[in-house]
């Protein structure tokens, strides 16, 4: 893949094969920007896992404190009072079957999908289509409750899924390069922390192996792994 001249200059700035305390490769990410579009900042670890094993997958949600700076489209599949309860929580869209319908043929502007447990066997046909795209609402991501309002809100808020893949790699969008320095370390910090916490049993030997920080036009940033770990001890 050929790079432009402003990304080879970027990643000049960043150094061949340096690691960086977390607070350093923030500032540094800053530093060579060249676009003038606000890129989203997005964290990316490679664990010691073997995601074959289904008790070696790592997945959850994480609640970042200062949201993604991203608008995010929610759908609420329900019926009902719930219907009501979506809709004053601040969900873009909020029915049942005429969303199934438009999604069987296609409709995709949706960020998240939230479903009640009662209309699970409708939407559950809309596996093969929704699975792909990291859409189809799950118990254990909370996108499939009775507490819409809930869901939503945290959804609006910032909360982020992550599941590794098959390569051991996770992948999340941390926030705006616009963000002040702070904001965007805080993110990391909690989500590398809730990834940490995830660790599985049956997961062996070193469990992360790298971390690196992007913006959506910039290079990669490695971060110094030991340093993640002395961060997150504190």
């Amino acid at each position: 893949m050929r790079r432009g001249k402003k990304y080879k200059e970027a990643k000049e700035k960043v150094g061949r094969g340096r690691l960086y305390k977390l607070e350093e490769a923030v500032r540094k990410l800053k530093e060579s920007a060249y676009v003038k579009f606000d890129e989203t900042v997005e964290l990316s670890v490679r664990l010691g896992v073997d995601p074959k094993h289904a008790d070696q997958v790592v997945r959850g949600t994480v609640l970042l404190p200062n949201g993604t700076g991203r608008k995010v489209k929610v759908l609420v599949l329900t019926k009902g009072e719930r219907e009501k309860e979506a809709q004053e929580a601040g969900a873009d869209f909020v029915g049942s079957d005429e969303f199934i319908k438009k999604i069987t043929e296609g409709w995709s502007d949706i960020d998240a999908i939230i479903a009640t447990p009662d209309v699970m066997g409708q939407v559950g046909r809309l596996g093969k289509i929704l699975g792909p795209k990291g859409l189809m609402p799950n118990p254990k991501s909370g996108t499939v409750t009775f507490d819409v309002a809930k869901a939503v809100k945290e959804i609006k808020a910032g909360r982020v899924e992550f599941r590794v893949d098959k390569a051991g790699n996770i992948g999340v969008p941390i926030g705006k390069l616009s963000f002040p320095e702070d904001k965007i370390v805080e993110n990391a910090r909690v989500f590398l922390d809730t990834v940490m916490r995830a660790r599985p049993a049956a997961a062996k030997g070193t469990y992360l192996k790298n971390v690196s920080i992007s913006s959506t036009m910039g290079p990669g940033i490695r971060l110094d792994t030991p340093s993640v770990l002395s961060m997150l001890k504190q």
